[in-house]
């Protein structure tokens, strides 16, 4: 009797909770909390923010919350103004302190998850948050993980953790989630509401309270059966994109001795409208994604007792790709009469991808490395990018990309297709331009190799590689 008096009454509790959650996000009184304002979490707090929610940002960068606190954004994508007038609504604050958490209902993690320097996973940032956020937890409150992160990482390291703290099960006191993050910087046609959104709980009950928040506010969101099934998904959609740029990259200096434009392949076998999807070659991966979530995925399985050698070999043959690029380099100095040891060599473009500000793990940033070690004068030009800084802390700023920096190279290298740059004025003065992204396409003249083209070895006076 006992035991069914119990049960009934956590059924009602329950049916309550969920009648108050219902009226929380109909009437927009419920409050949220997103730890880490970086490229996933500010976007995420301004989404829910415009949605009509009371949000506040809690980040440990101190220089991050006092630019938001001016009013000011550092996210491609997210306005000054839009940051100021949901700031002067009362809809959006930031602050450095985890008090703020004692006050809501939705906590979102949105930290970052690097590799060490062991390439293995470093999941620190989100054991910081579930510290930080805990002592100040309530009772029915809702905390969604959004860090890619290898399986189990929400069960092992939010759930658990927290329910040892204060001795609660989750889908009673409180609910856990983990919706993997899935932006696209710079994108103009995908942003937080329109990109479906994936969610697993780590009860039914939790996975119920997600996915009534979520759908208040975005477009879509699909569900799944496990916090780890979301973990899995997210980790495979850029291990998918990892094996398949490799693939390109491996193929691209096999094209290049067979004589054959790989550019001209990929761009037709693009034509096919199914069964095919285009990848592009380059200098390398870079950004969060790519370089790293297969490293999580194959430490999962590793320790599992299982060995994912695509990813591997994947992950080798994409992170070689800024020592073929100088290799290259050098051979074009040569056939040019220059060695690479003191010649003066122009990057063009610094950031990982096209049209953003994103250096991390930006394969131009080993490039540059690279040349530098073997003596080239090295410098930099980027619209997105004014300064970077170098392993030994020295700050480097990017120069004017003027025809004088073009013609006072002996060099130049694109290593990012910004559509900011002017392709046709770097072909009409640079020497030579060795292009990794195929952004010269369409220009006339000027001496360019395209990463990809047939290698030309001809005598001297007449080009190599010329597009």
């Amino acid at each position: 009797m006992e035991e069914n008096h119990q049960h009934n009454q956590h059924e009602g509790n329950e049916e309550l909770q969920q009648r108050t959650l219902i009226q929380h996000i109909n009437d927009r009184s419920l409050k949220a909390v997103v730890i880490g304002l970086g490229y996933v979490g500010l976007p995420m707090a301004v989404e829910m923010a415009q949605a009509g929610y009371q949000v506040h940002g809690i980040d440990i960068d101190t220089s991050k919350v006092a630019k938001l606190n001016a009013g000011n954004s550092y996210v491609i994508g997210i306005e000054d103004d839009v940051v100021q007038s949901l700031m002067q609504a009362g809809l959006f604050t930031a602050s450095t302190d985890y008090a703020a958490v004692a006050q809501a209902n939705v906590i979102v993690i949105c930290v970052p998850t690097p590799l060490t320097a062991e390439h293995q996973p470093d999941i620190s940032y989100i054991s910081a948050a579930v510290d930080g956020m805990t002592p100040y937890l309530q009772e029915g409150s809702l905390v969604i993980l959004e860090s890619t992160t290898y399986p189990g990482t929400t069960e092992e390291r939010v759930k658990q953790p927290i329910e040892a703290a204060n001795g609660w099960r989750a889908g009673e006191q409180f609910y856990v989630c983990y919706s993997p993050e899935r932006v696209d910087p710079g994108s103009v046609h995908y942003g937080v509401k329109n990109t479906p959104k994936i969610i697993g709980g780590s009860t039914p009950a939790c996975l119920n309270y997600g996915k009534q928040f979520y759908g208040s506010f975005l477009n879509e969101v699909v569900p799944v059966s496990s916090t780890t099934v979301a973990e899995t998904a997210k980790l495979f959609e850029n291990t998918f994109r990892s094996v398949n740029i490799a693939l390109v990259n491996e193929l691209t200096p096999a094209c290049e001795q067979m004589g054959v434009n790989i550019w001209e392949v990929l761009n037709a076998a693009a034509t096919k409208p199914f069964g095919y999807m285009p990848f592009y070659p380059g200098p390398g991966i870079g950004g969060h994604c790519i370089p790293i979530d297969p490293i999580y995925l194959s430490w999962a399985a590793n320790r599992q007792g299982s060995e994912l050698q695509f990813i591997q070999l994947a992950d080798a043959t994409n992170r070689q790709m800024p020592e073929r690029v100088v290799k290259r380099a050098a051979e074009l100095l040569e056939q040019n009469g220059v060695t690479v040891r003191g010649a003066r060599v122009v990057l063009a473009g610094m950031a990982y991808k096209k049209d953003i500000d994103d250096l991390r793990e930006s394969p131009a940033l080993d490039v540059f490395r690279l040349l530098s070690a073997a003596g080239a004068n090295v410098v930099f030009t980027d619209p997105m990018v004014p300064v970077f800084r170098k392993d030994d802390g020295t700050v480097l700023h990017s120069c004017p990309a003027v025809p004088e920096l073009w013609t006072g190279a002996d060099l130049v290298i694109i290593t990012t297709d910004h559509s900011g740059f002017n392709y046709q004025e770097m072909a009409d003065h640079a020497k030579l331009i060795f292009d990794t992204r195929n952004a010269t396409a369409g220009c006339l003249g000027g001496n360019i190799v395209v990463l990809g083209q047939p290698v030309h070895r001809v005598k001297t006076g007449e080009t190599y590689g010329q597009s």
